[in-house]
């Protein structure tokens, strides 16, 4: 690689996250409107891209920032109520979901092949079924002998690829969303495994998934906000329901839990009010995290599938990877984030370097994927 090889570049490493592949696009014969990822094409490309040509010597590291695969979106198996936590059902949705993106995984796994390529996948909370050791098995086994090459473990939250780089999902920052990754597995008297999922898991396969049938772009909207109130002026009927479904879902699961925790009304609030808190400005998260990890300049994340960019005055860079599936902001300053494929590309051009020659021997920055399909059409969303 001539730019590399200028810049003397001896790692590369790439932060995807959010790409939520599902069952696909038709189930059944029916369409399926839970489906949210539709650039099989675009992802195919970017992996074979950074597989060869300029980049087949190079050591090349993809980690997949959680919810790559999303359980929560595949309700079409034989598995109601609390089965759809079960083990079995688990199995059943990753077997839909690898088989409903084959290409994609058949680029991952020629990916993987390349000479000193490698994988590590941190789990999110959209495929926090990979906590079942049997699923991490049966996707390994998809990639063969080169599955020694990839890293998927529970112990895996906080992802340092190189010194001063830190990666983690981010829904450890939000309440409704955090679980315990070492103990999240119950298993019956009689051997039966389930998953014990975060409330926010129930309420997206309850609610979320629901409301998503009637209208697909439920959860692709941004700000909320804005999205409740345009909600209300023009599709009254549904955004009522839609407002008074989260009300009551709330009401029955969280501030009923509390009450039978015989706690009084004061602490019942309190307890809501950090239940209901949004994923924290970026600015508050990253100063926080560097005061508690300051071996750590650059702090990446994804789950909010806002992509971001920040380098603060102090040194420290925070970063959002976004998503890869497709978003309608209606916030003006904003509006042309929906459609971009975007990933941080860190280079390192020392593995020797020590922190305080961090800025002169690592580049970190954030990009988004144009593709390289040559086709004169893409699909319709």
């Amino acid at each position: 690689m001539k730019s590399h090889q200028k810049n003397n570049v001896q790692k590369v490493i790439l932060v995807i996250s959010d790409l939520h592949l599902s069952a696909g696009k038709m189930v059944k014969g029916k369409r399926n409107l839970l489906e949210d990822f539709h650039y099989d094409n675009e992802l195919i490309d970017f992996l074979t891209y950074y597989a060869n040509g300029d980049y087949e010597k190079v050591p090349v590291e993809l980690v997949i920032n959680g919810d790559f695969l999303d359980f929560l979106a595949v309700p079409y198996v034989e598995y109601y109520d609390d089965e759809f936590w079960s083990e079995k059902a688990s199995l059943a949705k990753l077997r839909m979901i690898l088989s409903a993106h084959k290409g994609v995984m058949d680029a991952l796994k020629r990916f993987i092949s390349r000479p000193d390529k490698k994988i590590v996948y941190i789990i999110g909370n959209h495929d926090a079924e990979f906590v079942f050791e049997s699923l991490k098995q049966e996707f390994l086994s998809y990639f063969g002998e080169d599955a020694h090459k990839i890293t998927l473990s529970n112990s895996l939250t906080n992802h340092m690829p190189t010194k001063g780089v830190s990666i983690l999902h981010g829904h450890q920052y939000e309440r409704a969303h955090d679980f315990d990754q070492e103990n999240a597995v119950i298993e019956t008297i009689n051997g039966d495994k389930y998953f014990n999922p975060p409330w926010g898991s129930y309420y997206v396969t309850n609610v979320i998934n629901k409301y998503k049938q009637e209208r697909s772009y439920i959860n692709a909207v941004r700000p909320i906000k804005h999205f409740l109130i345009h909600g209300i002026l023009f599709d009254t009927y549904f955004t009522l329901r839609f407002i008074l479904s989260n009300i009551y879902y709330f009401f029955m699961v969280r501030f009923w839990h509390f009450y039978m925790m015989k706690k009084n009304f004061k602490q019942i609030f309190q307890e809501l009010y950090r239940e209901l808190e949004l994923f924290q400005d970026f600015e508050s998260l990253t100063r926080q995290f560097f005061e508690k990890n300051p071996e750590s300049k650059v702090l990446i994340v994804g789950h909010t599938h806002n992509p971001a960019l920040r380098i603060f005055t102090d040194g420290t860079t925070f970063i959002n990877t976004g998503t890869w599936t497709r978003m309608v902001n209606l916030d003006l300053g904003q509006w042309n984030y929906g459609n971009v494929l975007t990933y941080a590309k860190i280079l390192v051009k020392d593995m020797n370097y020590e922190l305080p020659d961090f800025d002169k021997s690592v580049e970190v920055d954030l990009k988004y994927w144009m593709g390289i399909n040559n086709l004169p059409y893409s699909e319709f969303q």
